[in-house]
């Protein structure tokens, strides 16, 4: 679907801007949605061995139990949400999932076996559907074209903040407490901000900073026949979704691996990987962030390559983190993967708001994290379990078989990395043709 003259209603990139402080406060906020986000989603990472440990469960079975049955119904659901999105009032949309997926967090915590644990990761996969697509859309009409991979970047301060959740605290309280604990304490907070959200956020005017606003209501078919068409939209969505299968997936695998293989406790484990991800992923995302607001980070085919770039690097680090036996090292590397898995996260999206129309943007988002999500918590989780069990001698739990299965997870950051220098051609002509604003490009 493309903007003709006579659909496009030509107005100044300008008209009706918020203020910088109602703008930074809804992006604050949608911070906050993220961090919860990714604290309730991937906090059971940090109790897989104890989880299942006492429900007697293979490392195939208890993948299977925690990251496919949340990600199926994210994934799945996350079109038809976004869909809505792209019509309906986001600030409800994303006050009603934050307070849900909230709640099964909450009854995770009080699952006594795996028929409920499974009911309560899939309610959270419900809620979470409607958070992350919502809060992407509602940024681009806060923020003007060219500070939206800024905006998105600060955002994705809540990967992060909400990964140090899921580790660090989430094992300290769990060592404590036991592992149910960890999603009474933190479980809450959610309801809190939905409330905030719902009575303080406004609902902007879709494509109000676009200097190219389509007033037709575009169908799903229309969109993802569009998305098709922008072909360097499509390189970066399959870059993205492989650096999360790649990073991510890794990382739902390493507190287990690290407890197995250097006989760590959950919260020892938490204690090496939680302020990485707190201080090296937030200084990773506000150095990006950083960047993106320089002049000569304006062209968008730098941006690519940068990402091209920094992901194929810390591949390479990623091969000797789980090849290597040392401890001590272990840790060192960790200060260069994790943060690594991060910077990726506010550039992506931001582009792609860049390189969809208005009121298809929550398709787009929603797009990449199917994507994402099929890969770093379905095939990731499950694949590595599988392997692991298969080279484990007489299928039991063994440290050196999990680290043989997740090194057959790290070559997959080399493809992501391809996939972004593959979009280079086509970035700008795609943005020009989606949103009516061509780039500042550099020879």
């Amino acid at each position: 679907m493309t903007v003709s003259t006579a659909a496009a209603d030509t107005r100044p990139v300008t008209e009706q801007r918020d203020s910088t402080a109602r703008c930074w406060y809804v992006l604050i906020l949608m911070c906050l949605v993220y961090t919860l986000s990714i604290t309730d989603r991937y906090m059971i990472t940090q109790v897989l061995e104890p989880i299942r440990q006492e429900l007697q469960l293979t490392d195939a079975g208890v993948a299977w139990i925690t990251g496919p049955t949340l990600a199926f119904f994210y994934v799945i659901l996350g079109f038809p949400i976004s869909w809505l999105i792209d019509r309906s009032n986001r600030r409800n949309i994303i006050s009603i999932s934050i307070a849900a997926w909230s709640v099964m967090t909450l009854c995770t915590g009080v699952s006594r076996n795996w028929v409920q644990l499974l009911f309560s990761r899939i309610g959270i996969g419900v809620g979470e559907a409607g958070g992350t697509p919502g809060a992407n859309s509602i940024i681009s009409d806060y923020f003007a074209a060219a500070a939206r991979p800024m905006a998105l970047t600060v955002f994705s301060l809540g990967a992060p903040i909400g990964a140090y959740f899921a580790s660090d605290t989430t094992g300290a309280i769990a060592d404590v407490h036991g592992w149910r604990a960890p999603f009474l304490w933190l479980g809450a907070p959610g309801l809190i901000v939905g409330l905030l959200i719902y009575f303080t956020v406004r609902e902007p005017r879709r494509g109000k900073l676009d200097a190219a606003l389509v007033d037709k209501k575009p169908s799903f078919l229309d969109a993802m026949r569009y998305l098709w068409t922008q072909r360097s939209a499509v390189h970066v969505m399959v870059g993205s979704a492989l650096t999360a299968l790649w990073g991510w997936g890794l990382m739902y695998w390493t507190p287990t691996f690290l407890m197995r293989s250097y006989g760590l406790s959950a919260g020892e484990a938490g204690a090496i990987t939680g302020p990485i991800h707190l201080y090296g992923g937030v200084l990773a995302t506000v150095f990006t962030s950083w960047l993106l607001t320089r002049p000569s980070m304006a062209d968008p085919r730098r941006i690519v390559k940068m990402m091209g770039w920094w992901i194929g690097l810390a591949s390479v680090v990623s091969v000797v983190i789980y090849t290597t036996h040392s401890l001590p090292l272990t840790r060192a590397l960790f200060w260069l993967f994790i943060p690594a898995i991060y910077f990726y996260i506010g550039p992506c999206f931001g582009l792609l708001l860049n390189l969809a129309e208005p009121r298809m943007r929550a398709v787009f988002c929603a797009s990449t994290l199917f994507l994402a999500n099929v890969g770093n918590l379905i095939v990731a989780p499950v694949g590595v379990g599988l392997l692991s069990d298969w080279f484990a001698p007489a299928h039991a739990a063994n440290g050196e078989a999990l680290r043989m299965a997740m090194l057959c997870l790290v070559p997959t950051g080399f493809w992501a990395a391809w996939h972004y220098f593959l979009s280079v051609p086509r970035i700008v002509q795609d943005q020009e043709r989606a949103i009516g604003v061509r780039p500042e490009t550099k020879a």
